[in-house]
């Protein structure tokens, strides 16, 4: 008797590519998408293909590229792309495309394809600093999210010329880790649209002399992706990284810094206004008392330096005793590597903080792994416990738990 073969219908992407001189990553974006199963229709505007033709965009796609509404009137495509696409991605989508999706024009395909889709909707702005800053395209981002689009935010760096500033498209892998997180939520609404999360990622660095540090172990990993999460489902990212060595994600504003003192100043600086802090960073309980100015030497036989060490400061209790917000929900991680929840519960305690994720680390565990975990502890004695498994799968529970969490929008 012969088996059935189950045929498993692809993600259908709609990719859209406005007039910028970013449309040409765009082809990084579809390749990904292509090679990782998903069924792609490009539909570029008529300025996208003085940067990209459409022979490209056929070829890489597998698919027709139309860009007119009156092209293959029979099927409709003003209203069948939109209709039957699990998700929409407009990279890049420049300040003249965020201003019609906002305002419901449709003077062309791309632009009917973004009124008739009822999936999810993710834009990948790009354009100069001045352009992103204007209060009107503000205006129109923010109307845009408040109606469940993603918009991320754009990067910092080189635009065209010799101009530098935000308005860089993100890396074209980051997009894709975006379009990802989207697309496995599926319908769900971006539940922390509107809201302003602050995460820390790595580990801080305390200088000894110029060659030497005081450090430890962190990848940065989770609070990456943590900060990738929060940035899927919706939320203004703030990331304040210590010497990860990852690339910046996409649509998440990153602070770089690299010891202790400097990862609470710009954390300080950035829960201002922040709805949620997570603070993943492994930072430095000590630091050396003093900074030698040169490398420090060995003399003789006279044995070993004694290092002085001070303590730094505890930014987790300070965080939680005086919130920036009222309401604002405070997040720890807690790595232990002997008696786990009970060191957690008594850390919880002592630090104030409304969610504690608790796990156990070692020179092989949790650290520089893709997996991770964890027991989150919560302020009202309540425990989640998160099997063994991808760290995304971690950051998504942390959310889940913060967003009940999170003092009402007006």
């Amino acid at each position: 008797m012969r088996g059935v073969v189950e045929v498993v219908a692809k993600p259908k992407v709609v990719l859209g590519v406005s007039g910028g001189i970013a449309a040409y990553k765009a082809c990084e974006l579809l390749r990904r998408f292509t090679e990782s199963g998903h069924d792609v229709r490009v539909v570029p505007t008529d300025s996208a293909l003085h940067f990209v033709g459409e022979a490209t965009w056929s070829a890489l796609s597998g698919n027709p590229v139309s860009t007119e509404v009156w092209e293959s009137v029979h099927e409709v495509p003003h209203v069948r792309i939109g209709q039957a696409a699990d998700l929409v991605v407009v990279a890049p989508a420049t300040a003249d495309m965020l201003a019609k999706a906002a305002h419901g024009l449709a003077d062309d395909l791309l632009t009917n394809t973004l009124l008739t889709a009822r999936c999810p909707v993710v834009f990948a702005p790009a354009m100069h600093t001045e352009m992103w800053e204007h209060p009107a395209t503000q205006e129109n981002v923010a109307t845009l999210r408040r109606r469940g689009a993603v918009v991320v935010e754009p990067a910092v760096g080189r635009l065209t010329g010799a101009d530098t500033g935000k308005g860089r498209l993100p890396d074209p892998g980051e997009i894709f880790e975006v379009c990802r997180r989207v697309l496995a939520r599926g319908a769900t609404a971006p539940d922390l649209a509107g809201r302003h999360v602050v995460v820390s990622a790595g580990g801080t660095r305390e200088p000894l002399d110029p060659v030497r540090y005081l450090g430890n172990r962190s990848s940065g990993k989770q609070g990456y992706a943590l900060a990738r999460a929060a940035a899927a489902r919706g939320a203004r990212v703030t990331l304040v990284e210590a010497n990860t060595g990852l690339p910046d994600p996409a649509g998440v504003d990153v602070v770089h810094v690299g010891t202790a003192v400097q990862l609470r100043e710009a954390v300080l600086k950035a829960v201002a206004d922040a709805d949620a802090v997570v603070m993943a960073a492994a930072v430095a309980d000590f630091r050396p008392a003093v900074y030698a100015p040169g490398k420090i030497k060995k003399k003789g036989d006279d044995g070993a330096p004694v290092v002085e060490l001070v303590r730094n400061p505890d930014i987790l209790a300070e965080l939680s005793a005086d919130r920036a917000l009222p309401g604002q929900v405070v997040v720890g991680f807690a790595a232990e590597t002997d008696d786990v929840l009970a060191n957690g519960r008594e850390k919880l305690a002592r630090k104030g903080c409304d969610l504690l994720v608790v796990n156990e680390v070692g020179e092989r565990k949790t650290f520089g792994s893709e997996e991770n975990e964890a027991v989150v502890l919560a302020a009202d004695g309540a425990e989640t416990p998160v099997p063994y498994g991808p760290k995304e799968a971690l950051a998504e529970t942390v959310w889940d738990l913060v967003l009940p969490r999170l003092r009402p929008t007006d």
